[in-house]
């Protein structure tokens, strides 16, 4: 079986934005014009393919991305099939407690289509977003929508990227009017205007420029195509002696330029009145990559370690890289998956590198948002998800098992919000366990643990949305009904100093004792240099670091890594009020062991001594998560708003007007933020919003630090 595409002619990107910004509304129309669907579903009638879940039908807002395979012609719908392009698209969450689905799919995509409010511009979650995006070197197409509300500025709203997130940002189009004169756009590489006229705007009409806009034009064509020809020498000389570059010329280096993200084209439109959509998707083939333009995926082999490199190409050895899990209630579970080299085939066996099993991948689907279409095969380049994997969990690398390879994981933020959870009744218990893993299972920050001393159950998440969702899709999804406790913050411990521990475990109970001896150093973790190779001794992980400095084979080497575990499961429990401690470099200097009596167990009880008598002495602290906050509300309000941030321990770092409206930015100790929203609202007569984010961990005032200990007695 033969692939349907070739590989020049898939483009996979993702649609991300700020929340409220219009996603959404835009992937509707990417269906509706690419004739996917018949009809255009509104996020506020809660009838979008790409919202499916009743939550977010029912809340107007996207919780889970959902991946969407259709086919766009560049003529504008016609016919000639063999201009067709196929899009495998994921339409992301714009809400700051749903950032893991962004994060993911940016790992798995090429190219992304950054959604911006016409009114508001670069919002908070716009430059998360924006920073993940740069993290994969993901090349973008910015998109101003929502031109036609009152308040909406194009200009301002460009500025606001080239001032907050990138001066390689360029204006490809400008619109024919703002607000209710919102009338269409004029692209000005081709230096011609565009109107959408019919049902939903399917016909898109070419004209003259109109001459009220001609020298706003000219003006931004010319700063286009400086900006594209100091992209190519020739071009440039060219260019610098008078001679104007060809639109093939043009158009070939901005491609180039666009792929390695040298320059980041803006078009303008507003999804919801149908006008400019149809260019974005144009630019998508024009601009955005296909598969082959992208760089080799690297990985190591899971043996040697060695670097093993894959490009882009059914004849190369499989490899793929299993992104999200989503529990189906017809079919199980879903492993998606993006395939980066070789072919797979429903029915065969797959390697699981990262587990080392070995799984036999029953059904392959491909996905049309809720809907599914079965395939027998697929191959590079494209995204699929699989059915009946049990052990692939996300960021699992999929392989040939004879050319094995292992992928970089995709990171994630750690969760910053907990919560108590108990089963009603015994029924609900068993339930309780397996729905929470599976949930735990397709979102990578939503974290279950127990207390041992209370044998309480703790899930923690990325915000009180984030839990309260979680909840109620247990609830839904799985029918466990749970009381639920308040939420609490994610506190974290570390030391500030330095402080060296001994500890010798004897134990004898008649037959073989027990003996294990450790002189540990420890201290607060530096950061890690990234130019700097670690010594073979050395053990670095996220928040720890272990240092075997053993000389003269004074502890056996077998037991070396018990006392690493022993330290380690020690961190879990904390000192100051029994928070994970966090950030600690501990080095093992000296030590004995016995013939007969010495053990793994004896080490390991011996290092968590050593650690608790050395983490006293070294100044622990408790950490406490900070978030970083935007109110925006209108001016009358400002003296209450900045009161009750200051009272809230809040720091203001900045003030600005956006439109009517006053925007502060601020950095506010999360402990002080739960039910803020409700507290705003009723401060600004229901007319100010806020949107909060992790920002960072800050050691707690020691007064703050009395009242945590005494709240955890």
């Amino acid at each position: 079986m033969n692939r349907d595409y070739p590989l020049d002619k898939i483009r996979n990107f993702g649609i991300i934005a700020h929340i409220d910004a219009g996603k959404t509304t835009t992937s509707e129309r990417v269906l509706f014009y690419t004739g996917m669907s018949h009809k255009i579903g509104e996020v506020h009638d809660g009838d979008t393919v790409t919202d499916w879940m009743e939550q977010e039908r029912e809340r107007g807002i996207t919780i889970t991305s959902a991946a969407i395979t259709c086919f766009w012609n560049p003529s504008y719908m016609g016919t000639d099939v063999s201009k067709k392009v196929r899009f495998n698209i994921i339409d992301t969450p714009g809400h700051i407690d749903f950032t893991a689905e962004v994060k993911r799919s940016l790992r798995v995509l090429d190219g992304a289509v950054v959604v911006f409010d016409g009114v508001a511009g670069v919002e908070p979650q716009s430059e998360t977003n924006w920073r993940y995006a740069d993290d994969g070197n993901v090349s973008r197409i910015c998109f101003i929508n929502k031109l036609d509300r009152m308040g909406a500025n194009f200009e301002r709203s460009y500025a606001s990227i080239l001032d907050r997130l990138s001066k390689k940002a360029v204006r490809m189009q400008i619109p024919m009017g703002l607000e209710e004169n919102f009338k269409g756009v004029i692209d000005l590489l081709k230096m011609k205007a565009y109107y959408f006229e019919g049902e939903m705007g399917i016909i898109v009409k070419e004209e003259e420029i109109p001459a009220e806009f001609a020298e706003e034009a000219k003006k931004y064509r010319a700063e286009l195509i400086e900006k594209i020809v100091e992209q190519d020498d020739t071009l440039m000389t060219a260019y610098l002696e008078g001679k104007e570059p060809s639109f093939e010329d043009l158009k070939r280096i901005l491609r180039k330029a666009v792929i390695d993200v040298k320059i980041i084209p803006v078009y303008a439109g507003s999804a919801l009145k149908n006008k400019g959509v149809q260019l974005v998707l144009d630019a998508v083939v024009d601009y955005l990559p296909s598969p082959v333009d992208m760089p080799p995926i690297v990985g190591v082999h899971p043996d040697t370690g060695a670097e093993v490199i894959r490009h882009a190409s059914d004849e190369e050895p499989f490899a793929a890289l299993a992104f999200k899990l989503q529990n189906d209630p017809f079919v199980g579970q879903l492993t998606f998956f993006r395939v980066y080299s070789g072919t797979i085939e429903a029915g065969t066996y797959v390697y699981n590198s990262t587990t080392g099993e070995k799984e036999r991948l029953g059904r392959i689907v491909r996905l049309q948002a809720d809907k599914r279409e079965e395939v027998k095969k697929v191959f590079a380049g494209e995204i699929a998800a699989a059915v009946g994997l049990k052990s692939a969990k996300t960021s699992h690398t999929l392989c040939d098992e004879n050319d094995p390879i292992i992928l970089d994981p995709i990171k994630f933020v750690e969760p910053v919000v907990s919560l108590r959870i108990e089963p009603k009744t015994k029924a609900d218990q068993e339930k309780m366990g397996m729905a929470l893993k599976k949930l735990s299972d397709e979102d990578p920050t939503f974290k279950i643990s127990s207390n041992i001393e209370t044998g309480e159950t703790i899930v923690s998440g990325m915000g009180e949305l984030h839990l309260d969702i979680m909840i109620d899709r247990m609830k839904r999804e799985f029918n466990v009904e749970a009381n639920i406790g308040k939420p609490q913050v994610a506190y974290k411990e570390t030391i500030t100093d330095e402080a060296e521990a001994e500890h010798k475990y004897i134990k004898q109970s008649g037959g073989k004792g027990q003996y294990g001896h450790v002189k540990i150093i420890f201290k607060p973790l530096e950061p890690l240099d990234p130019e700097k190779k670690l010594p073979k001794n050395v053990h670095r992980y996220d928040d720890f670091e272990f240092i075997d400095s053993i000389k003269g084979g004074v502890i056996p080497q077998e037991f070396i890594p018990a006392v690493e575990k022993g330290i380690r499961e020690a961190m879990e429990r904390g000192i100051v009020a029994g928070y994970k401690m966090v950030n600690v470099s501990a080095e093992l200097t000296f030590g004995s062991y016995h013939d007969v009596d010495s053990s793994e167990i004896a080490y390991k009880i011996a290092a968590s001594q050593a650690f608790q008598d050395g983490a006293k002495r070294a100044k622990p602290v408790i950490l406490e998560p900070i978030m970083k906050i935007e109110v925006v509300f209108p001016e009358k309000f400002m003296g209450d708003i900045t009161g009750s941030l200051s009272s809230k321990r809040g720091q203001i770092e900045g003030m600005e007007e956006r439109g009517m409206l006053r925007v502060i930015n601020a950095k506010v100790p999360l402990s002080e933020m739960f039910g803020y929203t409700t507290q705003l609202r009723s401060m600004t007569e229901g007319r100010g919003n806020a949107n909060m984010e992790f920002s960072h961990y800050e050691v707690v005032p020691k007064n703050v630090e009395l009242e945590i200990i005494e709240a955890r007695k």
